[in-house]
């Protein structure tokens, strides 16, 4: 049908802005999360949702970025629902998840106290896998999404004295592991960080110094741009850090008796 001599054109139809991807953040009031917290705030469009126990230092961390300040304490057993409820209602969804939340504990086993064995195992462990499971739905909803787990070199070999820390990590790796042929073809890609030690107060607040001369401590940055790495480029499964401790996880898998005694001699 023509338009007559004369008539005003239809309106042309708005242009929609594409939407800003949303990123949530746990453990982004210091250390690794917050290192990742200011590396997506370097990049343009990113919406900020950042987790965290101690509200002071995560409204600081929220202040600098620009980002939405999300309090919630993972180790209660309902820290995790509250704060997936809580980053779906402030964004509506959430395209990539960066799980850096964590805390740790050194000293013989037989030493631990059982409060702190819980509270481990719920926050290094358990709130994650909740975590997921309330974010990874409208993920495949909407066919695509990144999750982003921060594991540990202590869980790819373990490691003396931290008996729990590495069990929890180790189950980690399983869990992202089994996720990802469940992912397969879903547009929701999952990749498990490894890093060594990273220079943050992580070692202050567990009580225990680190004290090895290797692996040296690599920068919270180094760890943060690595985390920005596995979720702009794609099929990255699991990233060391440093690179070159992948080495002895592969030692420790193919000669797992070598590898102990070279751990046992060395440490």
């Amino acid at each position: 049908m023509s338009v007559p001599s004369g008539a005003p054109a239809a309106p042309e139809e708005p242009t929609r802005r594409p939407e800003a991807p949303v990123v949530l953040i746990t453990g982004a009031s210091s250390g690794i999360g917050a290192a990742v917290a200011h590396r997506f705030a370097a990049a343009p469009g990113w919406r900020l949702l950042l987790h965290g126990r101690d509200t002071e230092r995560l409204a600081e961390v929220a202040s600098r970025t620009g980002g939405v300040a999300l309090a919630a304490d993972l180790a209660d057993p309902a820290g995790a629902a509250h704060l997936a409820r809580t980053a779906l209602g402030s964004a509506g969804h959430v395209d990539v998840l960066v799980a850096a939340a964590g805390i740790g504990w050194a000293g013989p086993f037989t030493a631990m106290p059982p409060k702190v064995i819980d509270e481990m195992l719920a926050v290094d462990l358990a709130s994650v896998v909740h975590l997921v499971r309330r974010l990874l739905p409208p993920m495949v909803a909407r066919g695509r999404g990144r999750l982003v787990l921060m594991g540990s070199l202590a869980g790819a070999v373990g490691v003396a004295d931290e008996a729990v820390y590495s069990a929890a990590k180790a189950a980690l790796g399983a869990f992202a592991e089994s996720l990802r042929y469940e992912l397969r073809g879903s547009g929701v890609e999952i990749c498990l960080m490894l890093p060594a030690i990273v220079d943050t107060p992580f070692f202050e607040r567990r009580g225990t110094p680190y004290r090895r001369s290797t692996p040296k401590p690599v920068p919270a940055a180094q760890v943060a741009e690595e985390v920005w790495r596995a979720v702009v480029r794609r099929n990255r499964d699991e990233v060391f850090i440093p690179r070159w401790l992948k080495l002895p996880t592969r030692i420790h898998g193919a000669v797992p008796v070598v590898f102990r005694r070279l751990a046992a001699r060395f440490g």
